[in-house]
């Protein structure tokens, strides 16, 4: 009795120093959290011994609950400032929310060491962009084409699904691709960004129950302590991560987050060969 209590309590500081970690570097970076989430989810699932089968698809399905409602307080907040264009998530949103149901369906019959090995190559092409990304914003072309849509939209909404992401590292150049101007890009990918949370957690919760998993403290895929305590610590600690943003140079912390995730992609190979 007194191993399982100390057990729980393991868990639940593991869940807390993780959320805590998290959200600062969430707001550090300006992200979703998806990215920084799902590796620290996957190890404290991985450190308690849950079923290795099924790892991966509870730290996606949990890291997508978590983001609906991160999303939801950064949607409403670029709203707020009239930065959301609802046109944008009817003519390409649409798709990317097709684009995940596939890449949910994808993800549920990978087994966890595909899905890690998938996550680790996607990562580095991230951390690559981010490296090489200039801060200069050139003016664009609009492109009003549907093709590009359909096709842009589908491939960052499968991509997305398997990594547990919002997809906003995506979408956002890929908006800029289409022609709208940045300030828009970003507050319509927060809003798609929901859309893809949303769909990737009902998703994962039912895929969860089809495969009928029985996994510690969980719900399908879903992790109801990590999404609990992640949720208000993550949201106080990216203020946090926020403020600190402001004193650093932007360009220098961008590159510095593609330097974390080719160390995550790294860390995430070793574990592919050692599953």
């Amino acid at each position: 009795m007194t191993f399982i209590i100390n057990e729980y309590w393991h868990f639940f500081l593991l869940i807390i120093f993780a959320a805590s970690t998290v959200g600062f570097f969430a707001g550090l970076f300006g992200i979703g959290g998806g990215l920084i989430s799902v590796p620290c989810l996957f190890f404290i699932f991985e450190t308690l011994n849950f079923d290795k089968n099924y790892l991966m698809h509870l730290t996606v399905g949990t890291a997508f609950t978590i983001t609906i409602f991160t999303s939801t307080v950064s949607v409403m907040t670029h709203n707020k400032n009239k930065l959301v264009d609802f046109s944008v998530v009817k003519t390409f949103g649409i798709f990317v929310v097709i684009g995940v149901l596939a890449g949910t369906f994808f993800a549920s019959i990978m087994k966890t060491k595909m899905l890690v090995l998938f996550f680790s190559v996607v990562v580095y092409f991230f951390g690559a962009y981010l490296m090489m990304a200039q801060e200069k914003v050139k003016k664009i072309k609009p492109n009003s084409s549907i093709t590009p849509r359909v096709i842009l939209g589908l491939f960052s909404g499968f991509v997305s699904a398997p990594m547990g992401i919002t997809g906003a590292m995506m979408n956002v150049p890929i908006l800029r691709y289409l022609g709208y101007p940045i300030s828009k890009c970003i507050g319509s990918a927060a809003a798609i960004g929901f859309f893809i949370s949303f769909t990737g957690s009902i998703g994962f919760l039912i895929s969860g129950f089809y495969f009928n998993v029985n996994l510690p403290f969980s719900i399908g895929f879903i992790n109801i302590p990590a999404f609990i305590l992640f949720v208000p610590i993550t949201s106080f600690m990216a203020r946090i991560g926020a403020n600190t943003v402001y004193k650093m140079d932007k360009l220098k912390a961008q590159r510095l987050f593609g330097v974390f995730l080719y160390v995550v992609g790294t860390i995430f190979i070793y574990r592919f060969f050692n599953l």
